[in-house]
């Protein structure tokens, strides 16, 4: 280890996580400027994450660890996935999303018909993918050691077929989460393939998890935009962005305000990935009424009310209901 790292984890071992953020205070010396030690806020000492990881989760909201979900394991999930998409496996509670440049088409019921699977927590071979242990080891030192598995999706991000309809807006997963502290969720999202910006890979807009839920609507995209793919209506677009290029079986974790999104996908094959986002299960409900998030709660519960045939849900009950304990306690999601 050099000198440096040790310096690091020696200090990051003497701080508590505070929800402090990182600020450097310069005295009114001309040749000596005092800096605080840094409170790590985003990030619990595990052991896993080397002191530069933790700095660098710190600083921009994302971290990407490399092939960190073996082949065979995502050989299982692409063939689980296809034979979901042939209808050979009935799945209680699973969205499955088309991309509205071919939800009127002919296709035949396979994979070129599936954009997204969405809530596959009723599948036991796709929701092996949030017990990984590999994967909960990182999720651990986001999170706490009791964790909950609350939303999972596979996306199957298809050709663009010249609408530009397989872009997914910039957006903060946050949008759509009715718990709270944000601090304590985080997403883990894989590649099944190499990802690149070619096929639409990862956006982000490093540092932006250090600011606050922005609001969210569809964007007026002339090519029309997929059902609850919102976008945030106002951020900076000279903000500097990083293109997210990976390997298959690599693997990113983002904080749920980071704001991000995915570009299209331009060439003749589907772009999947599979992801989880996780929370504390200490985190808590909120009531989003009169909030920026209302929007998404009505959204939820229209889709809900179709899908079961329920009236009156309450927005949170929905996340309830999907939230599956995968380590630790369940204390309060």
């Amino acid at each position: 280890m050099s000198r440096s790292a040790e310096r690091l984890r020696m200090v990051i071992n003497h701080l508590d996580r505070s929800t402090a953020p990182i600020r450097a205070s310069p005295t009114s010396g001309q040749t000596f400027t005092y800096r605080p030690p840094q409170k790590l806020r985003y990030s619990f000492d595990t052991g896993m994450l080397t002191p530069e990881q933790r700095l660098f989760y710190e600083e921009n909201g994302f971290l990407l660890i490399k092939n960190l979900v073996s082949e065979a394991d995502i050989e299982r999930f692409r063939q689980e996935f296809e034979r979901i998409c042939r209808q050979e496996v009935k799945v209680p509670g699973l969205l499955v999303m088309r991309d509205v440049a071919i939800a009127k088409s002919e296709f035949v019921p396979d994979e070129r018909a599936v954009s997204k699977l969405q809530d596959f927590q009723e599948n036991p071979e796709l929701f092996r993918y949030c017990a990984l242990p590999q994967i909960l080891k990182y999720v651990e030192c986001f999170t706490g050691p009791n964790i909950m598995a609350m939303h999972t999706m596979l996306i199957n991000k298809p050709p663009d077929a010249g609408k530009k309809t397989s872009r997914h807006p910039m957006h903060q997963d946050l949008h759509y989460f009715p718990f709270r502290p944000s601090d304590h969720i985080v997403c883990a999202w894989t590649a099944m393939e190499k990802v690149n910006r070619q096929n639409g890979c990862l956006v982000v807009l490093p540092g932006t998890h250090k600011g606050t839920l922005q609001e969210h609507d569809y964007p007026d995209w002339e090519g029309g935009v997929n059902k609850m793919y919102h976008g945030v209506r106002d951020y900076d677009p000279n903000h500097p962005r990083m293109y997210v290029e990976m390997e298959k079986g690599d693997t990113v974790f983002f904080h749920p305000l980071l704001i991000h999104g995915s570009g299209m996908n331009q060439t003749q094959g589907f772009r999947k990935a599979i992801s989880c986002h996780y929370a504390s299960s200490d985190c808590y409900y909120i009531d989003v009424r009169g909030t920026t998030q209302e929007n998404i709660e009505n959204e939820v519960q229209e889709i809900a009310g179709k899908k079961y045939g329920i009236n009156e849900v309450a927005f949170k009950d929905t996340w309830a209901f999907r939230g599956r304990l995968v380590q630790g306690e369940r204390t309060s999601l």
